[in-house]
Order: C-alpha cells, then structure tokens, then sequence
C-alpha cells in the first residue's frame, strides 16, 4: 500500500505550492530534494544579518493580485521597487531605458528628443528584416542603447557574438518616454521581510520534508511509497536522457563578504561592457533596506552549461524547443507523475507564474481525486 498521496520530487516554489494545496485538501505528501536546503533557486540564507540571494537576485512582482494574495498568507512583503542601474565604461545609466536614460546618455530633457534621435538612427541603419539578434536590436533602439547597454551585456549572458544569436531572443526592448525607473510594470512588487527561504518553510509547515535526497538512486522504492509523483526536475534526466540532452546557460556566483556599510548604492548594477567577465553585481542588504555595518556583494558570471551541473535557463531554440516537445509527449503518457515547474516544463518562469500554474495544476488534480 502506499504510505503518501503525493510524493513531491523537488522543494522549491512549485513543489511548496502543489504540497501546500494537497494538504489544505486533506491528502498526504512527502517532499525531497538533493539540496540541502529548501525553497530551490529563491533559497535565502543569512549572512552578517543580511538575507543572502544565493541563486541570484529574486525580485516578487505580478499583476495577479490572487497570486499576490496567495504569497502574502505566508510572508510579509516590503515595498522594494526594482530599479537597477547599468555602468558603461565610466557612463552610470538607469534601467530600464527611460527618459533618465537618454538624458544622460544625449543630454536632451523632452521625451520628443529622445523619440527624433532613436528614429534618426533606426533610419540610417535601414534595417528591414532583422537576421540575428544585432540587427534586431538596433532596428529596435538605435546604435547608441544598442552598443552601450545592450551588446556586451547580451554577450556576456550567451556566450556568443550578438550577430550569432537569434533575432527572436529580443522580442522587444522596453523604450519607456518618462521618467520612471521601475523595472516592473507589475501592479504588486516587494521582497519578503524575512527572506524566501522563511516563506516556503511556512508553505511546508506540518509536511514532511528530506533533504539531500537523490530520487533517482532508488526511483522505484520512492515511486511506491505514493499514489503520485509531481515531479520538479529536468524532464530530460526522468527520462534517462533517451531522447537526448535539453540545453541551458548557467550562472556562477562569486560572492564577497566587505567592511563597509554601502558598497554600491543599490541592489542592481549591470555591468554591460563585454570585457568584464561578470554581468551584474548585487548588493543584498538594499533588497530589505538594510544597515548592517558590513555589506554582502555576489558578482554573476553566465557560463556554458555541461551535464550534471546546476541548470539556469533554457535555452528555448528551435533545437531545444523541439526536443522538448518529444519529451513533453512521452511525458503525458506518465500517468502516476505530474511534470512541472521551470525545469519540468522546460520554461523560464519568474515566481509569479510558477505559482499561478502549480495552483492551477494542484486546483484540477486535487478536484479530480
């Protein structure tokens, strides 16, 4: 007989959720995880009395105030406002392009300027149909946001030359006529008080929890202890790699512990110039406005991704994209196991939608049994 309704492979955001659901529901589960830790790539540890990112800069916003809603039953949110700051050469430029930007950047004040100069260099270059991403981003922005704020930063982050990458990765680039920093154009938008890894614990409140647990040492053993499996982990590796290996990009953290009170200033500060190896540093104690006397800095490092190491985002090429639809398929034919999540899915979810499709996954799943 088996011991637990769900067995829940994987203790970050999706897993907490769908674990959370099951219980409100009555049903039983046991959560495992690799890590040592819960709460996956939002884990926050503290460090000199500083919630510590360790996977990265994780900043809650959403436009869904039921997921808003959601989040708050389990933490207290302050009101950070993501607004980071890019460094060109010695150039110090607000994020996203806004008017703060172009003014620095042309020294003109009136949104009419911007708009003229920006057209003005999208003429001259006279692109029609843009073949990789350089073309699609200077069709977009022009030559001047283009090289400074765009180029090495997009290089840095893919490990290629701009004009060997895909047009289709930059869609659109956030042109904003105002004077408004903020990143997000999300209705709700904060950090949580005590860190995320407080928040997910509170998620997995009366649920039984393993840590440093492989599932696939003993699969089957784990597979009968549950009615079900929701499974969070690479869809590829549940499926041996049969079919062959979906790609990634991974980040490496370097992270510093200094004697001072303020390093930088803010929480976010790109670093877009292509010959220095890192992307962006962050600064976590302005996460939560804090005055500690000693700061905490991470310098991230976007590297090529070998199997068996951490992955980050998909890289979601014709390629990839293909390969994981076969695997998508071989999946519906599962039926003891839900694959979900940003690497079940093979998706780049921000926490917001993580949260919308496990609610909406654990919702018709517990409405059927």
């Amino acid at each position: 007989m088996a011991k637990y309704n769900y067995l829940i492979v994987g203790a970050g955001l999706y897993g907490a959720v769908f674990a959370q659901e099951a219980k409100k529901a009555g049903k039983s589960c046991l959560v495992i995880d690799k890590r040592s830790h819960i709460a996956g790539n939002i884990y926050t540890k503290e460090v000199e009395g500083i919630a510590v990112h360790e996977y990265g800069a994780h900043i809650f916003h959403t436009s869904n105030k039921a997921v808003w809603e959601y989040v708050n039953q389990f933490a207290e949110f302050n009101q950070y406002i993501n607004a980071p700051i890019a460094v060109y050469k010695n150039e110090l430029y607000n994020l996203p392009f806004n008017m703060n930007t172009f003014s620095k950047m042309w020294n003109i004040r009136t949104p009419q300027e911007a708009k003229d100069i920006i057209a003005q260099q999208i003429a001259e270059l006279d692109i029609s149909d843009p073949q990789n991403l350089e073309e699609q981003a200077l069709s977009l922005a022009g030559r001047d946001v283009y090289e400074k704020l765009v180029k090495g930063y997009t290089e840095k982050q893919w490990g290629r030359s701009c004009k060997d990458l895909p047009a289709f990765i930059i869609k659109r680039l956030p042109l904003r006529f105002t004077y408004d920093n903020n990143y997000f154009n999300d209705r709700y938008q904060g950090i949580p008080i005590q860190g995320y890894t407080a928040m997910v614990e509170k998620m997995l409140e009366g649920i039984e929890v393993q840590l440093e647990v492989d599932y696939f040492k003993d699969k089957t053993a784990f597979d009968a202890l549950a009615d079900k499996v929701v499974y969070t982990g690479q869809i590829d590796r549940f499926f041996d790699y049969t079919l062959g290996v979906l790609e990634y990009r991974m980040v490496r953290f370097e992270e510093e512990i200094l004697d001072c009170e303020n390093y930088q200033g803010n929480a976010v500060v790109n670093y877009t110039e292509r010959d220095i190896p890192y992307t962006r540093i962050i600064e976590h104690k302005h996460f939560v406005f804090g005055n500690q006397p000693k700061t905490v800095i991470s310098k991230e490092y976007p590297s090529e991704w070998t199997k068996g190491e951490e992955p980050y985002y998909p890289i979601n090429d014709e390629k990839n994209s293909t390969l994981y639809a076969a695997y998508s398929e071989l999946a519906k034919r599962e039926q003891k196991v839900i694959f979900g999540g940003r690497l079940g899915e093979y998706k780049y979810y921000d926490m917001d939608k993580v949260i919308e499709r496990a609610l909406a996954v654990a919702r018709e799943e517990l409405a059927l049994h």
